[in-house]
């Protein structure tokens, strides 16, 4: 039987992410964290595994976010290479994105540049929208920037991390609060050449088609009268589809 996605964060990885901080930082108590998780994660689901966790890195690391922070940057490794290896190589990191999601309000400018770094080895767009939540106009400037970015995996995040209804996270309306700066973001990724991208700004306008249709059609229509590239007809087609299926597309 296949392992369930759950059971990657396990004591094995527990041991995994206490072996990397304790290469740098030797006081770090690797015997009480493990242990700690050796008896919380049995017979958790996947989100209470992240929060247990997260938990154990609030328990036993230093009552210092900032300084968590700057040590959590010291074992993230390599940046991934292609759009491929999310899951193969940064899979470990998801709990350190629950910390960071959790507690990221404590240090705003120290998680915005560490989620930079962490969307380049796995993911940052569950921890971006602690932030983007509190602190929507500022945030949203800064994914505007990273839609420009040279790094596949930053413009991938300025889409994805701004999404309604992103898949296992609460519901966001920064898209509906800053229309205008989502919009943007939007248009700035509709001529990526990467799918990888593509599909994010696909599936976050079909996430606004169903929340505001009215919205996701301005922006259609607008990139309808600017001479389309065949990325952009992608999109359109792929943030059309819920609308297709009920036979409503315009």
């Amino acid at each position: 039987m296949a392992k369930k996605f759950k059971d990657y964060y396990d004591l094995d990885c527990a041991e995994l992410i206490a072996d990397k901080i304790l290469r740098v930082d030797g006081t770090f108590n690797k015997r009480g964290f493990t242990k700690y998780l050796k008896k919380e994660l049995p017979d958790k689901e996947f989100t209470a595994r992240q929060d247990a966790f997260a938990d154990a890195f609030e328990k036993y690391l230093p009552d210092d976010y900032s300084k968590n922070i700057s040590l959590f940057e010291k074992i993230l490794g390599e940046e991934l290479q292609t759009t491929e290896g999310m899951f193969i190589y940064g899979w470990w990191l998801w709990p350190v994105g629950r910390y960071v999601q959790r507690n990221g309000l404590n240090d705003y400018d120290a998680s915005i540049n560490f989620i930079y770094e962490l969307t380049k080895r796995f993911t940052g767009e569950f921890a971006i929208r602690t932030l983007l939540e509190a602190h929507p106009k500022k945030t949203m400037r800064t994914m505007i920037k990273w839609s420009k970015d040279k790094n596949v995996h930053v413009r991938r995040l300025a889409s994805e991390g701004v999404r309604i209804k992103l898949p296992w996270a609460k519901k966001l309306t920064v898209a509906l609060d800053e229309f205008e700066s989502f919009k943007k973001i939007l248009t700035n990724l509709k001529n990526d050449k990467e799918k990888f991208v593509l599909k994010s700004v696909g599936n976050n306008l079909n996430d606004l088609m169903k929340e505001a249709p009215q919205l996701a059609n301005q922006i259609i229509d607008e990139w309808k009268n600017d001479n389309p590239s065949k990325e952009t007809l992608w999109i359109i087609k792929h943030g059309e589809r819920s609308l297709r299926k009920k036979g409503k597309s315009k």
